[in-house]
């Protein structure tokens, strides 16, 4: 096996993970440098107009400048095959059942073969045992909460609606572990495998993900 020397000197095992762009959807304010980092929010299109986004935000901050907007459900503007790395972390519970097949066909078709795709996703699973052992009086109402799919109140105005309309906070779909991996072997994803923080063996994701975001949580790790 040939070994690649450094400028130290030293000599380096070439690396076995594919080199590609490492893309993450979904991605929020968290927005690191060598990473794509992009986000479907209606708030990130209107911060994005020249003069007239810079006088509103939705948030309390504004969106980073590497942020781009875009959505995985209708395709990045990215070539076929040219990502080593993807990551979405909570992200595609907040898609209908036919968005997220779409939005994982997606992916797939973005990963060179052997990239891999890491995902993080509230574990309907753990929230579910919870809720059945539970005592608590407002057991029910806690895990309503929880799964971020109930309504406490209906929309009186039209704003209200719209605003509902255009944001994306609310749970649309829920999943646990095997569920997922069926979507997965479905599109084509091969190495399904549940996963823990920072255990990738592509040290690339470490600097994606955030231990708080497992709670509750599943993340499986996959190829093309």
């Amino acid at each position: 096996m040939v070994y690649q020397k450094l400028q130290t000197g030293c000599l380096k095992k070439p690396s076995s993970v594919p080199e590609g762009l490492y893309v993450q959807y979904g991605c929020g304010m968290s927005a690191p440098e060598g990473w794509l980092n992009f986000d479907a929010s209606p708030t990130l299109l209107f911060e994005k107009i020249p003069v007239l986004g810079r006088l509103y935000t939705k948030n309390s901050s504004r969106f980073p400048k590497q942020v781009r907007y875009g959505n995985i459900v209708r395709g990045l503007p990215l070539a076929p095959g040219s990502c080593s790395g993807v990551f979405a972390s909570h992200v595609l519970e907040h898609l209908c059942l036919f968005d997220f097949r779409a939005a994982i066909q997606n992916t797939y078709r973005l990963l060179q073969p052997g990239g891999r795709f890491r995902l993080i996703l509230p574990d309907l699973e753990i929230l579910a045992r919870s809720y059945l052992v539970s005592e608590e009086p407002d057991a029910a109402e806690q895990l309503i909460r929880k799964i971020q799919m109930g309504h406490e109140q209906r929309h009186r105005t039209f704003f209200s609606f719209f605003a509902d309309w255009l944001g994306s906070r609310q749970h649309l779909w829920m999943w646990d572990f095997k569920s997922v991996r069926k979507e997965l072997e479905h599109a084509g994803f091969v190495d399904i495998a549940k996963k823990g923080f920072q255990d990738s063996e592509d040290p690339k994701f470490s600097e994606v993900e955030e231990r708080a975001r497992f709670q509750d949580s599943f993340c499986i790790e996959c190829k093309k």
